[in-house]
């Protein structure tokens, strides 16, 4: 073989490497997102309750924690930002990285009120979070103290008529559900009565049972505990049917007020731009969960549906509670500033 042919192969074959050594990096460099969310998750996760502790997002929150961390083999921790109708622990989530380690333990308020309520917002739900898996619908329950003349949705608006802006009522935030809830009552009713806002629903009961305030229409898991030990005294569920945690207590469209409705509901969002296969991980994983016996009777103890679905399903979901409570708050010309 000539040198001039000895020199061409050695330049052939080294061009030959150096193309293999290109194929090489390129693969390792498209791969590599790939391997690391396979690699997910590889530490602690959170799940960010815009409330205080004690009422059923919280609750909720921590069936779903204790379940889901064996499901990922990491830590699921629940953390408790209360404060703004929820908006101080969806603001927190909606800048959090979009990794799959911050959860929202998303709300009707958060998710399809604030947006309308609100007139300066941190955050748009409708673009910053991305829909997980719808939780759990929720009916809410109108109590009393014991000690209020009042034993009847009837009785109860009768009442409030006889003495307009006597009366008030608590809620777990100013333009949350349980705050919408009552001003739906009000304007189906007819009756004026004082909204007292809260940091969150437990503490809003605490005042009830010492009769600070009139009355609540507040999540049932929160307030369930309270009627059965009698602390409070339950007239009407909010559903379109009676609930099977309190069999006895007439909704409030059949106890007096035809045509009322209105639940509560809750689910997992996470901060837009999480890619898919982790929210398609934890959407599989959360809804084995709701499927699991023990957590379908602690649900429904608590006046709950466990519901799931797709992520899709949750987003449609979300989208049909923002038109209607954005027309009650238009109508009602709520706001906040």
């Amino acid at each position: 073989m000539s040198a001039a042919a000895a020199l061409a192969g050695t330049r052939k074959s080294k061009g030959e490497n150096m193309n293999r050594m290109v194929v090489a990096a390129l693969c390792f460099v498209f791969a590599f997102p790939a391997s690391a969310q396979q690699d997910y998750p590889a530490k602690t996760v959170r799940i960010i309750v815009p409330f205080a502790p004690g009422g059923s997002t919280d609750i909720f929150a921590r069936y779903i924690a204790d379940k889901l961390a064996p499901a990922l083999a990491q830590p699921v921790v629940v953390e408790n930002r209360a404060g703004a109708g929820g908006n101080i622990g969806a603001e927190a989530v909606a800048r959090a990285a979009p990794d799959g380690y911050t959860l929202l333990m998303a709300t009707t308020g958060v998710m399809s009120i604030n947006n309308a309520l609100y007139k300066e917002m941190t955050y748009d739900a409708a673009k910053d979070f991305e829909p997980v898996i719808f939780v759990a619908s929720i009916t809410n329950v109108l109590v009393v103290p014991p000690e209020l003349p009042a034993n009847s949705v009837r009785e109860l608006i009768a009442l409030a008529k006889q003495k307009p802006g006597s009366l008030s009522f608590g809620s777990s935030g100013a333009g949350s559900s349980t705050h919408l809830s009552s001003e739906l009552f009000k304007s189906m009713a007819g009756i004026d009565i004082l909204h007292i806002p809260y940091k969150g629903s437990s503490q809003a009961l605490t005042d009830l049972i010492a009769g600070r305030i009139a009355m609540i229409i507040d999540n049932m898991p929160g307030a369930i505990s309270f009627i059965k030990a009698g602390r409070l005294r339950a007239l009407g569920v909010t559903g379109s049917k009676r609930s099977p945690a309190l069999p006895d207590v007439p909704t409030i469209a059949e106890a007096g007020l035809p045509g009322y409705e209105s639940l509560s509901w809750s689910g997992v969002a996470v901060p837009a731009g999480t890619p898919k296969d982790v929210i398609a991980r934890l959407n599989r994983d959360i809804a084995a969960i709701l499927t699991q016996p023990d957590i379908r009777d602690k649900f429904a103890q608590a006046g709950a549906d466990p519901i799931g679905g797709s992520p899709q399903e949750f987003a449609e979901h979300i989208r049909g509670e923002r038109e209607k409570w954005s027309k009650l708050i238009r109508e009602r010309g709520i706001a906040i500033n």
